[in-house]
């Protein structure tokens, strides 16, 4: 598997700091390259988020560069291994940024969404409500937000349209840093060739539809990271536009 990478972040047209923190990182291994991406959203309206976010993007990036590439190098890589490390990291950041937040009378924490593509697999780590779109000839999201209308949305209490302008729609059933326990969504399934696999935080989904999403930022028309760059920049000027208030990121990986 080959891949193209793309992204893009925004403080927005209301925020004085940038919350949002994410990374890739691409290597080469024996059975052809490896691909890591995470985004952190630290929370909007808790103080210091943007440190939440970052520490957890900086936890995740040291377990990619020390435990996979070990796996990798001993080739002992498993699903279950995989899997364990990844909600040990997520339990242990919970509890290092809660203590963190007590100890200086402040409430911080972030949404967490983490995938790994090895060989033929994707595997995803989630907390809260950023997502993970796969887009071939049409669009489909892979995660499932962790929010009060999403819960309603799925016990049929509200309809999705609904669940877009309601102002909870923001309210985080759980996050990393800010909740007594963490119970992180762990998703596996084959990585679809010739397709675009779409990071992004809530700020950048709110705004724009998904024909949009699939117009800029789908496989036909991702051809060249150039390209892929630009129309994350468009659609980001285009939510910014639209008066998004929320800060905006967007990473797109193209599988070849």
């Amino acid at each position: 598997m080959i891949f193209k990478v793309a992204y893009h972040t925004d403080v927005g047209i209301k925020k004085k700091t940038n919350q949002d923190s994410l990374a890739i990182k691409v290597v080469d291994t024996p059975k052809g390259q490896a691909l890591f991406a995470i985004i952190c959203d630290g929370m909007g309206g808790l103080s210091k988020g943007e440190l939440a976010s970052k520490e957890v993007i900086l936890a995740y990036c040291r377990w990619f560069e020390n435990s996979f590439v070990r796996m990798v190098a001993e080739d002992s890589f498993s699903m279950e291994e995989l899997k364990d490390q990844w909600f040990t990291i997520a339990f242990h950041q919970n509890e290092r940024i809660k203590t963190y937040g007590e100890s200086q009378g402040i409430m911080i924490g972030t949404t967490l969404t983490a995938m790994l593509m090895y060989m033929d697999t994707y595997y995803m780590i989630h907390v809260g409500d950023s997502r993970i779109y796969e887009m071939t000839t049409d669009i489909r999201q892979l995660t499932k937000d962790q929010t009060f209308v999403a819960r309603e949305v799925a016990a049929g209490r509200m309809t999705e349209e609904e669940a877009e302008t309601d102002s909870r729609r923001s309210v985080l059933l759980q996050c990393i840093g800010a909740s007594p326990v963490v119970q992180p969504d762990f998703i596996q399934g084959r990585i679809a060739k010739n397709a675009t696999y779409m990071m992004c935080s809530d700020g950048f989904r709110h705004k724009i539809s998904k024909d949009e999403m699939l117009g800029k930022l789908g496989p036909a028309i991702s051809e060249s990271e150039e390209i892929m760059q630009h129309n994350c920049q468009l659609l980001t000027e285009l939510i910014k536009e639209r008066r998004e208030t929320d800060n905006i990121t967007v990473l797109l990986v193209k599988t070849e």
